[in-house]
C-alpha cells in the first residue's frame, strides 16, 4: 500500500500544457454521459468555458449573516449577472422563483452550525432525488479533509457521486480547510487531487500561492470560493488571478453580497470570468457602475 514514506517533493506539473486528448471542452469530461455533459454546459459558459457562481447558502450554517437578511430581496437584482445559483433546497424554494431559469448547485450536505466545535461532522442531507426533483445541475458536498472525520466527510462525497452517476447529476466537491490543515498549497494540492480522483466532477477551492500547480495537477475543472469579504479591488484582483492560473470560475457570495454595490461587483467579476477584463478594468467598470 502505498504511504508517504520516502516520496519526492513533486515538481513537474506541466503548467500551461493542455490535458490530452482533450474533445469535450472541460478536462476530465470526455468519458461522462450525455446528460453530466448537459448539466455542465448550463454551469460553465461553452464560449468562455468558465462560470460565475453566486454563493447564498451561509444560513445554513450561520443563521442570517450580513447581506443575507433577506433572500427574497438581495438575490432577484444579481441573478442576470451570474451563471449558476449556489444555495440549499430551502433557500431557493422559499425565496427564488423558477422562473429566472438559472442552474442550480444544491448544497446537499448538512453540517454543523457555528456554534459547534467542530463542523466537520456532517451528512448528506438532500439526496440525489431531491436535487433532480430541484431541476439541480450539481450537488455540492462539503469535504473536510485533514479533520478528525475525514473519511466520514470523504464518505459523503462518494455516496453522492455514486448517487449522481446513476442519473446523470454531477458533484462539486468543496474543499474545507480541516483543523490541522494550513491554506497553503501543499494542502491544496492534496485536498484537490483527493476529491477527484473519488469521483467529484468539479472542486471548489481558495486561491493560494503557486495556484496554477493546483489547477495544473487537479484533472477536473476547479472554481475558487470567495471567502472573507475583501476590499473590491482586491476581491476583483484575486478573481482574475485564479483565472489567469487555470480556474475555471467563481463561487462568490460575501464579497458580492456585501459589496457597496453588490449588482456592480457581480458584474465586474462577470466581465473577469467571461470577457478577460484585467483587474484594473474590472474595477473601473464597478466605478462606473456604481457611481451612475
Amino acid at each position: 500500500m502505498a504511504d508517504a514514506t520516502g516520496n519526492q517533493a513533486s515538481k513537474d506539473y506541466g503548467v500551461g500544457i493542455p490535458p490530452a486528448n482533450q474533445t469535450y471542452y472541460l478536462k476530465g469530461m470526455e468519458h461522462i454521459d450525455w446528460g453530466m455533459k448537459n448539466r455542465l454546459a448550463r454551469i460553465f459558459n461553452p464560449k468562455s468555458g468558465n462560470t460565475v457562481m453566486l454563493a447564498f447558502d451561509h444560513g445554513y450554517i450561520m443563521g442570517s449573516p450580513s447581506g443575507l437578511e433577506r433572500l427574497d430581496l438581495v438575490i432577484p437584482p444579481l441573478v442576470p449577472e451570474v451563471d449558476v445559483l449556489m444555495a440549499t433546497r430551502g433557500g431557493i424554494r422559499t425565496c427564488i422563483l423558477p422562473t429566472y431559469n438559472k442552474a442550480v448547485c444544491l448544497r446537499c450536505t448538512t453540517d454543523a452550525s457555528v456554534l459547534h466545535e467542530d463542523m466537520s461532522l456532517g451528512v448528506v442531507g438532500v439526496d440525489v432525488e431531491d436535487a433532480v426533483r430541484m431541476n439541480a445541475s450539481a450537488m455540492a458536498i462539503q469535504c473536510f479533509v485533514g479533520s478528525e472525520n475525514e473519511v466520514g466527510s470523504l464518505k459523503n462525497l462518494c455516496d453522492a457521486v455514486n448517487a449522481g452517476n446513476r442519473v446523470g447529476m454531477p458533484v462539486l466537491g468543496v474543499v474545507a480547510v480541516g483543523k490541522e490543515m494550513a491554506r497553503t498549497a501543499k494542502y491544496f494540492l492534496l485536498a484537490t487531487r483527493m476529491l477527484a480522483e473519488l469521483g467529484a466532477h468539479i472542486i471548489k477551492t481558495y486561491y493560494c500561492e503557486d495556484f496554477e500547480k493546483i489547477t495544473a495537477a487537479c484533472p477536473v475543472p476547479i472554481v475558487i470560493a470567495g471567502g472573507k469579504k475583501l476590499p473590491e479591488k482586491e476581491a476583483l484582483e484575486m478573481a482574475w488571478g485564479a483565472i489567469d492560473q487555470g480556474a475555471r470560475g467563481v463561487d462568490m457570495g460575501r464579497n458580492i453580497l456585501q459589496a457597496e454595490d453588490p449588482v456592480a461587483m457581480a458584474n465586474a467579476i462577470r466581465h473577469v470570468v467571461h470577457e478577460k477584463y484585467s483587474a484594473q478594468q474590472a474595477f473601473e467598470l464597478y466605478e462606473s457602475i456604481r457611481k451612475s
